[in-house]
């Protein structure tokens, strides 16, 4: 497991805007709760995504008027201040979830991050067209590096460009999937980084703690999802979550 740089960072920056903020000094809960599938995206077309198949579960956290949402393998409630945040350990994926979750809440709240919920029903399929429009706007006809098999997505880009798949699910690696055959997310990324031109990364990599992993890479990276919202407006990240609210 690589260590906590990026995330430690994201804590770190989190804090100082905190502590100007005098957020540590009011009596104001962060609250997370785990939501069911509908809940998180509500009814799109297919049934294939990971949530719909207990793969994952979304927890999500409130900060005054505003939510932030994180997919996690390790779900689980809190309640607590916004200082707790700030010093946690960041060891577990429970951790890392309900401290992404809730630091999108309150960027959410200080209108520092944007898109911080998930978008439901035909949102994902739109999602993926405007993307595979993007990709075909700003980088032509990329070969194109998916980590997080994200099934809206894959089978509408599978269409139009050279594409891998990379996954962290066992049930998932060394199937096909939309003429793709899922290879294993635990892989040398630099063998990846020599084949392809774009890589394509789930957001749900900075509570898993991979995300250091794509950090040092030098060709282009582009981050979707609502989870890693906070942490890609802290530090400029490039992220595609448009159907997001």
């Amino acid at each position: 497991m690589a260590e906590n740089n990026f995330l430690r960072k994201v804590q770190e920056s989190f804090k100082k805007i905190v502590d100007e903020n005098a957020l540590n000094d009011k009596n104001i809960d962060v609250t997370c709760s785990i939501l069911t599938a509908q809940q998180a995206i509500g009814n799109p077309e297919r049934e294939d995504f990971p949530i719909q198949k207990g793969k994952e579960k979304m927890i999500q956290a409130c900060f005054g008027s505003s939510y932030g949402q994180a997919f996690t393998d390790m779900p689980n409630t809190f309640s607590g201040k916004v200082k707790e945040l700030t010093t946690m350990s960041l060891e577990t994926n429970y951790e890392r979830a309900v401290f992404i979750s809730g630091i999108n809440a309150v960027l959410k709240e200080m209108n520092i991050a944007d898109r911080t919920i998930h978008c439901k029903d035909d949102g994902p399929k739109v999602c993926s067209m405007e993307l595979a429009k993007m990709i075909e706007k700003e980088y032509g006809t990329p070969k194109i590096a998916l980590f997080g098999l994200q099934p809206a997505m894959a089978e509408v880009l599978s269409k139009r460009f050279p594409l891998r798949i990379f996954d962290l699910d066992d049930d998932n690696i060394g199937q096909e999937k939309f003429g793709v055959i899922i290879e294993n997310g635990m892989c040398e990324i630099a063998d990846v980084e020599a084949w392809a031109d774009l890589f394509l990364v789930t957001g749900s990599t900075v509570c898993n703690n991979s995300i250091n992993d794509f950090l040092q890479l030098e060709k282009p990276v582009l981050f979707f999802g609502t989870t890693i919202s906070g942490p890609a407006a802290l530090f400029g990240l490039k992220r595609f979550c448009p159907q997001a609210i």
